[in-house]
């Protein structure tokens, strides 16, 4: 979804003339998912207290496409424990995701930030299907139980994510927040250098995006 850090980060790209696609989505052929990576989702789904059959997307969204590569942003409600429990599945150790140790780590750090947005009712609650998937959510802030339906349906569908654009042949590049840069003798967050950039500052964001996808 664009919001600030997305649209500071499009004009950084355009400003140092990259070609890329701004808020692409990523059609899912369903055959490509083979009886391993349903095996993974499932695992993944029960984990997190999923009931019945894991439902799969059809479609993704993402900030950036640039060639073969993928490029999305996430905020700080996507670092929580239900992440961590998707990122401890097999998937993330079999298959080489350059994000998933760093994430693990931020998972276990941030999540007092998560709740920061992640304790309005619309997100601890999630849409209906996150009832539907992992039952009624617990009272916000309530970890027993339930806990929450909502992050835990975006914790699965971040693991969606991360193996169908693997499988349709994308590298999925994670940006976060908590990313630190050196500047001015400095290192600053990632977040805290979008907010307003100076003129050199945005190009030494360009530099370090073009590094990711080289």
């Amino acid at each position: 979804m664009e919001h600030l850090m997305t649209r500071q980060l499009d004009l950084i790209l355009k400003e140092g003339g990259a070609e890329y696609d701004f808020l692409p989505e990523l059609e899912v052929n369903p055959k490509y998912l083979d009886e391993k990576g349903k095996g993974w989702l499932k695992e993944i789904f029960e984990d997190l207290g999923g009931i019945g059959t894991p439902p799969l997307l059809e479609k993704f969204k993402f900030d950036f496409k640039m060639g073969r590569h993928l490029l999305t942003w996430d905020e700080d409600i996507h670092f929580n424990r239900y992440r961590l429990i998707t990122l401890r599945s097999d998937m993330y150790s079999e298959w080489n995701f350059a994000f998933s140790e760093s994430y693990k780590r931020l998972s276990r750090t941030y999540e007092k930030e998560a709740q920061k947005i992640g304790f309005q009712k619309r997100i601890w609650e999630g849409p209906p299907i996150a009832k539907s998937c992992f039952g009624m959510a617990s009272e916000i802030g309530d970890f027993s139980g339930t806990g929450a339906s909502g992050w835990k349906l975006l914790a699965y569908n971040d693991s969606q994510a991360d193996i169908q654009t693997r499988i349709h042949g994308y590298k999925l590049i994670r940006l976060n927040p908590y990313e630190t840069l050196m500047t001015g003798g400095s290192l600053k967050r990632l977040d805290q250098l979008l907010i307003n950039p100076k003129e050199e500052q945005r190009a030494m964001l360009f530099q370090w995006l073009m590094r990711k996808i080289s």
